[in-house]
């Protein structure tokens, strides 16, 4: 398959938007966001100088004020060029103007809130087409905060009580946006717990690999399989190609289910994890290390 010139960078949610630390806050500020924010690198990583970027805060309930927050964090960066899609409803995503900015555009950043919102809306239009297809053909960087990252692979969570996790049906699953096969995306991964609806995630869908994303961590996907963590957190890598036994497609809803050779791949900042061949990388250097030893063989 065709692998894609733009890149995608998915966040687990909460991401440092470039505030400035209260010292009357509990709150740990783990990253200096002008060296380290994940929003820092994702206008790095746009190759244009001043960078259209489409903020589309159609997963949120709230957009109006989720888009306050990230035109500050924005312009807080220099990215003069930033704007908001406020997108409601599917006949908004069909507007001529929202299609003619798409097509105009260097990058999209997808807000938090409902990532079945954005598949309702935006499934099967003209302006999911155009987004593709930039993607695949263009240095274009499609970016997303928690629903906005789980809504980016061909198989999305759409939801699921954590408490039932691992038990059968706990975890619900639809169509996501399609921008990336063969991976399945959580987000508030750490914080929240979902490590056993990822599990049955990637279990009910074999030979997967399941990315779950800590709160301001993220990862960078190159060619549509060289993932790079980013951020202050961690990111869980759940590898379903070896499973052996699992009753998940036999036993009752409600009942737990049992999962043979399941692998697991923590990664923290600047490690990094090839999806087609399922290697992890300690850095850079150790990656291009190995493509050089490959090439010599």
């Amino acid at each position: 398959m065709e692998k894609p010139k733009g890149k995608l960078i998915a966040i687990g949610g909460n991401e440092d938007k470039g505030t400035y630390p209260n010292p009357k806050s509990k709150k740990k500020y783990y990253l200096d966001f002008f060296e380290l924010g994940i929003l820092k690198r994702f206008l790095q990583e746009i190759p244009a100088k001043s960078p259209q970027v489409e903020i589309i805060t159609t997963a949120s309930l709230i957009p109006e004020e989720v888009g306050e927050r990230y035109m500050s964090a924005f312009g807080i960066l220099g990215a003069e060029n930033a704007r908001l899609m406020h997108i409601k409803t599917e006949e908004d995503a069909l507007k001529p103007e929202y299609l003619e900015r798409i097509k105009n555009a260097d990058g999209i950043m997808m807000s938090g809130g409902n990532q079945s919102r954005l598949t309702q809306i935006f499934g099967g239009t003209a302006f999911l087409d155009i987004l593709k297809k930039k993607y695949y053909e263009d240095p274009f960087v499609v970016a997303g905060t928690s629903a906005g990252a789980m809504a980016m692979s061909k198989i999305m969570i759409k939801g699921g009580n954590i408490s039932d996790s691992l038990l059968r049906d706990s975890v619900k699953i639809a169509h996501g946006l399609g921008f990336i096969e063969g991976v399945i995306i959580d987000s508030h991964f750490v914080a929240r717990g979902r490590f056993g609806r990822l599990m049955e995630a990637v279990v009910i869908h074999p030979k997967t690999i399941g990315i779950g994303l800590g709160e301001d961590t993220g990862v960078l996907i190159t060619d549509g399989d060289l993932i790079e963590t980013i951020g202050s957190n961690l990111v869980v890598i759940i590898d379903g190609h070896n499973v052996g036994y699992t009753n998940v497609h036999h036993v009752s809803p409600g009942r737990p289910i049992s999962i043979e050779g399941l692998l697991m791949h923590v990664l923290a900042k600047g490690n990094i994890y090839n999806i087609d061949t399922r290697e992890f990388f300690k850095d850079e250097e150790a990656l291009q290390h190995s493509l050089l030893q490959a090439s010599q063989r």
